[in-house]
C-alpha cells in the first residue's frame, strides 16, 4: 500500500481520536499560559513559537502519544516546518509514531457578517498545498464560525469550505471542513439545524472519490449527525470541544456515537511546564484515555 493508501483506511476504519495540536499566532500566548509558560518567558514571535514547539514536542515524543490511540494530529504550519527527534513533524508523527499528520491552512476570521465569521482570504493557499504534499501531509483543516441561526450567513459558510475543499481535494489531499457553532449562541440548536442542511446539500456535489472529514461542535441533541457520518464521502465526523471542559465534552461526545474527538485545549488541560516527566506523563495518558473511551461510543 502506499503511504495515503495506508493512512487513507486507517482514518476510515482506526479507532481513537484526533490530536489538534495548531493553536496559531492569535491563540498561542493564551495556550502557553493555560501550560504554565508566562509572556515574560519569551519575546517576539520566533521565541514564541519555539516555546510552543516544546510543548508540542514534549507530548509528541511521550510514550503515550501513540498510533495506537491517536488517529492524526492536526499542525500549524510552522509546527510543519519544524523538527522532533531530528525529522520534519510531520514526517516524525507517521514514522515513528504512526499518527497522521494533518496541516491547518486557514489564515484566521473575517469580521462577523449575517451572524457569521467566514475565513479570510487564502491567496497563497496553492503554495501551502504543495508544501503539505511535500512533506507527506494527509489532510487538511480550516475554520471558519457560526454565531447565529442566519440561514444566509450559514449558506456563505458552508459554500465557502466546499469551494476550498475541493481545490484542497484536487491536491490529493483529505480537507476537514470545520463550520464551528459557537457554544454560547443563544440559537445554537437552529443554527446546527440549517447547518446540517446545507452540508449535505453540498456533499451531493462530490464525485464518488472526493472525500471530506468535518469537525463539527457537539450539537444540542444526541446523534444529530447522523445523516453525515454515515454518507459515503465523508471518512470522518470529529468533534471540536469549543470551550467546553474535558469532562463535559467527553460527556456530550459519549452520546454521539460514530462520533470522534479532535481536542485542542481539553486534550492538553492540566498538563504544565513545570511537571516532572512522570508527572506529565501520568496527565497525558489519563487525558487521552479518557478521550478515546468517549470516542468509542
Amino acid at each position: 500500500m502506499t503511504q495515503t493508501t495506508e493512512q487513507l483506511e486507517k482514518v476510515s476504519n482506526s479507532t481513537g481520536f484526533i490530536a489538534a495540536l495548531d493553536q496559531s499566532g492569535g491563540s498561542t500566548p493564551k495556550a502557553l499560559a493555560m501550560y504554565g509558560v508566562d509572556q515574560s518567558e519569551y519575546s517576539g514571535d520566533e521565541e514564541m513559537y519555539g516555546k510552543v514547539h516544546e510543548m508540542r514536542t514534549r507530548i509528541m515524543t511521550n510514550e503515550h502519544f501513540t498510533g495506537d490511540k491517536i488517529l492524526a494530529a492536526i499542525l500549524f504550519e510552522n509546527t510543519m516546518q519544524r523538527k522532533v527527534q531530528g525529522k520534519p513533524t510531520s514526517r516524525y508523527l507517521w514514522e515513528e509514531k504512526n499518527v497522521i499528520p494533518i496541516l491547518k491552512v486557514d489564515q484566521g476570521l473575517a469580521d462577523q457578517e449575517n451572524g457569521v465569521q467566514l475565513m479570510k482570504p487564502m491567496p497563497d493557499l496553492d503554495a501551502l498545498l504543495n508544501r503539505a504534499v511535500d512533506n507527506g501531509i494527509f489532510g487538511t483543516k480550516m475554520r471558519s464560525v457560526i454565531k447565529l441561526a442566519n440561514a444566509e450567513g450559514i449558506k456563505q459558510i458552508v459554500a465557502q469550505q466546499f469551494e476550498i475543499g475541493k481545490q484542497i481535494i484536487a491536491k490529493g489531499l483529505v480537507p476537514i471542513i470545520e463550520p464551528e457553532v459557537d457554544i454560547h449562541s443563544a440559537e445554537k440548536a437552529q443554527a446546527e439545524h440549517i447547518l446540517r442542511e446545507q452540508l449535505l446539500t453540498h456533499l451531493d456535489t462530490l464525485g464518488e472519490n472526493e472525500n471530506v472529514m468535518f469537525k463539527l461542535t457537539l450539537p444540542q441533541s444526541a446523534n444529530f449527525y447522523q445523516s453525515c457520518i454515515q454518507h459515503p464521502n465523508v471518512l470522518k465526523v470529529v468533534a471540536l470541544s469549543g470551550g467546553y471542559s474535558r469532562a463535559d465534552a467527553n460527556q456530550k461526545l459519549s452520546q454521539n456515537n460514530g462520533m470522534i474527538a479532535s481536542f485542542s485545549r481539553a486534550l492538553t488541560e492540566g498538563l504544565a511546564a513545570q511537571q516532572s516527566d512522570a508527572e506529565f506523563s501520568a496527565t497525558l495518558r489519563a487525558s487521552i484515555d479518557a478521550i478515546v473511551a468517549a470516542s468509542s461510543t
